[in-house]
């Protein structure tokens, strides 16, 4: 058995549903420092598109896994676990509480049932996969997976470029199926108590819809496209990467590979709201299917007139 952790707290929900506000209201009250449990707030440079804290609110807590890698770079699950259970410690014993706030529903799976034993990265492997995907198709390197690996292929879609290149990699490197390495992760690794994961979920669809509508409103009305321009404009980029397929940015780019360097017109405006819009609403949708598969969670309705007040009445610490 792992040793005791010190003991934490965490803030799941869907995008848009109040977590960061409620955050910072349990960061006025009580000794925390706040641990991102987010796959896009990890990126540098890519602030108005994730909703990413403002410097104000930065600075008014600690905060930590947020602008740590560059959009060039990958950022795993098992990258989370590692320097979230690292973070967990310090803050333990820094006398001060860890809050884990997010969205992020694998890299919570990840943290509280633990992570299976995976090959790391191979940089060489990866490149040659990515050669011959070039060549030949993501469906061409689906039906090659699916000749070494058919449970793995069974379970993802033939342009699934990511998990399909990391099954391979896998495959390449142990010279075992990725499906024959999955066993559901150590039971042993818990952080998390139970009844310390609160999850803020709406019981009224439309009023998440209502606030995701607000919120990609307010990113391209405070520049957005502008920040996707400037991370094209590296030049080192591609849609393909994590990064660059985050809600939002994956649309955005799409939208703006069609106009080159001239300005959106008004449909193509409208367009891309609807595709952004959607695409997170879908998001939302993925991350409620994920908690509702997380039995030990407490569940607030964040759409609650007392949604905040509850949540400061769940959270006892000391």
């Amino acid at each position: 058995m792992l040793a005791e952790r010190p003991r934490c707290l965490a803030i799941a929900g869907p995008t848009a549903s109040g977590k960061s506000a409620a955050a910072l209201a349990i960061a006025e009250r009580w000794p925390v420092e706040i641990i991102s449990v987010d796959s896009a707030l990890v990126y540098r440079g890519m602030d108005i598109g994730t909703a990413k804290p403002t410097a104000d609110e930065l600075a008014r807590v600690p905060h930590h896994l947020i602008n740590i890698t560059d959009p060039l770079q990958a950022y795993s699950a098992a990258e989370f676990v590692r320097d979230a259970t690292r973070l967990i410690d310090e803050i333990g014993a820094r006398g001060r509480t860890p809050l884990l706030v997010g969205g992020t529903m694998l890299y919570f799976k990840a943290l509280m049932q633990g992570m299976d034993d995976m090959p790391r990265a191979d940089a060489a492997v990866r490149a040659a996969i990515e050669t011959r995907a070039k060549e030949k198709g993501w469906p061409a390197m689906h039906a090659e997976l699916a000749r070494v690996d058919p449970t793995t292929a069974a379970r993802l879609a033939a342009n699934d470029s990511q998990r399909i290149q990391r099954a391979l990699e896998v495959f390449e490197v142990s010279g075992q199926p990725i499906s024959a390495l999955q066993t559901g992760g150590r039971k042993d690794h818990n952080p998390v108590p139970p009844g310390a994961f609160l999850s803020l979920e709406p019981t009224d669809r439309a009023w998440l819809h209502a606030r995701i509508a607000q919120r990609f409103d307010a990113m391209l009305e405070t520049g957005f496209l502008d920040e996707v321009r400037a991370l094209r404009a590296r030049g080192d980029l591609q849609p393909d990467l994590p990064s660059m397929r985050c809600v939002g940015y994956r649309q955005a780019w799409e939208a703006l590979d069609a106009v080159g360097d001239a300005p959106l017109t008004a449909a193509q405006l409208v367009e891309l709201r609807d595709r952004g819009i959607f695409a997170t609403r879908q998001l939302a949708k993925r991350q409620l299917t994920w908690l509702r598969s997380m039995p030990q969670r407490r569940v607030i309705a964040c759409d609650a007139p007392d949604a905040l007040a509850q949540v400061m009445a769940a959270v006892t610490l000391g």
